[in-house]
């Protein structure tokens, strides 16, 4: 049940920080709109990762994703029987997290009409959106990127890293796949944090969430098989050739 806890209180500041960052881009109350871009969403999402890790590690392992939950279960020694309810956790402290920004962005985002803060969606280029299939790529890209990120930082053999410090390189990493490959998916690479908020903002009346298959396919699917293939990788190609 500890662990239970650490994983909702850790996906709890995981949203309130990484959507509040959204929040403010979207209703913006102290700089007009040329003072946010996104780089700024980028920087908040990368420091409410390391801020999340940073408070529950200790206690869950701070996996706050899905797919890593999933990975780690298939290619580690975590227990399939974890997963289901790390799972639930997971999205329970999303959603909670969203209705976190919503209490504190109320005022503003009922005045803009209740717009999408919550969760990702397809990217558009001159105009045309990006695919299905392109994003769903980049999901699952992504999150492998964010997989070996992850793994070396926790990794003893490879560069030694402290665990006060791999919270900043997995920070790192969220930075990196945001600024390098968020434009066609938003950078989801996270199950819970794209549909717990997404769940919890449609509920609120935002529209358009649920429409197609788009939330379940890039978002959901992409990130869990990203996981496993990340993990996969990094072990034929990294931790095999490690020294001892």
């Amino acid at each position: 049940m500890g662990e239970l806890i650490g994983e909702v209180l850790g996906t709890f500041i995981l949203i309130l920080l990484g959507d509040g960052v959204v929040a403010n881009f979207a209703v913006y109350p102290r700089l007009p709109a040329a003072g946010y871009d996104w780089n700024t969403i980028t920087i908040g999402w990368a420091f409410a990762v390391i801020i999340a890790v940073f408070v529950t590690g200790g206690v869950s392992g701070a996996h706050l994703n899905p797919a890593v939950t999933l990975a780690l279960a298939v290619k580690r020694d975590f227990p399939f029987g974890k997963v289901i309810p790390f799972w639930i956790a997971q999205i329970i402290g999303c959603f909670l997290g969203a209705f976190g920004v919503y209490l504190c962005y109320r005022d503003g985002l009922v005045g803009a009409g209740m717009p999408n803060v919550w969760c990702t969606g397809p990217g558009a280029w001159g105009g045309v959106e990006y695919s299905l299939v392109t994003a769903f790529i980049t999901e699952v890209i992504g999150t492998a990127v964010l997989m070996w990120g992850i793994l070396a930082s926790g990794d003893a053999k490879n560069m030694g890293l402290k665990d006060n410090l791999g919270v900043f390189v997995v920070g790192g990493v969220v930075l990196a796949v945001g600024l390098s490959l968020g434009g066609p998916s938003g950078y989801a690479i996270n199950p819970a944090r794209d549909f717990g908020p997404r769940l919890f903002g449609a509920l609120m009346g935002t529209t358009g969430l649920f429409s197609g298959l788009y939330w379940l396919v890039a978002p959901i699917i992409g990130p869990l098989i990203g996981g496993i293939l990340g993990i996969y990788a990094y072990d034929i190609f990294v931790a095999a050739n490690l020294s001892e």
